[in-house]
């Protein structure tokens, strides 16, 4: 795809950055069909502004306590988005409940990674959630985002098997392992016009990624 315009995507993130960090090393590759070319946080200190930094991709920090209420906020997200020419944003560990005014502007142009296999264990404390429920298999879920939490058309999923001795913290660090892996393979998907929105459902081009961890 030499001289083809890439996907132009931009990072929302609170904390560290993780899942960031393996978008930004995945989009290295001069074949892969999506740049980072923005990285947003809601919070100022943020771990994973410096991160991106470092990397050479730009930061924006737009503080949310700065702003009367979630409208406010939004808007100034989407101008921001909007003054970089974004095509689509990924949600990494950003710790914000988007307005739906926000949600239905990026409709079909937003992707989020959860840490369950949704539609199950929606919300914070999924493996916690997972282990009281007693299921045998957890893992990690990349959907579209839409106005009701964590309900978006899925893209694709990875899972890992649950031990008889799993805690939330051991779940937690098998689980960001397919996290970084799944998400960049799902960008690329996306980006390159291989996973589409056909009304509520997702739909794949035959073809996938080598060593992706998600049957098609």
């Amino acid at each position: 795809m030499a001289g083809a315009r890439k996907t132009r995507v931009a990072i929302l993130i609170s904390g560290r950055g993780s899942n960031m960090a393996a978008l930004m090393e995945a989009a290295r590759d001069p074949a892969y069909p999506a740049e980072i070319v923005l990285v947003v946080s809601n919070r100022p200190g943020a771990a994973g502004l410096e991160r991106a930094a470092a990397a050479g991709i730009p930061t924006r920090a737009i503080d949310h306590t700065a702003f009367a209420d979630r409208a406010g906020f939004d808007a100034a997200l989407d101008a921001t988005l909007r003054a970089a020419d974004i095509d689509l944003v990924c949600l990494a560990g950003f710790m914000r409940i988007l307005t739906p005014d926000f949600v239905a502007a990026w409709a079909g142009r937003m992707l989020n990674i959860h840490p369950s296999l949704l539609p199950l264990f929606k919300g914070t404390h999924t493996h916690r959630q997972a282990l009281d429920a007693g299921v045998r298999l957890h893992g990690c879920t990349v959907h579209f985002v839409v106005p009701e939490l964590d309900a978006g058309p899925i893209v694709a999923q990875a899972a890992i098997p649950v031990r008889q001795d799993d805690d939330p913290e051991s779940l937690a660090d098998r689980v960001i392992v397919q996290e970084r892996r799944l998400y960049p393979a799902v960008l690329a998907l996306v980006a390159g016009g291989r996973a589409r929105l056909e009304g509520t459902r997702v739909v794949i081009a035959e073809a996938a990624p080598d060593g992706a961890l998600f049957s098609l």
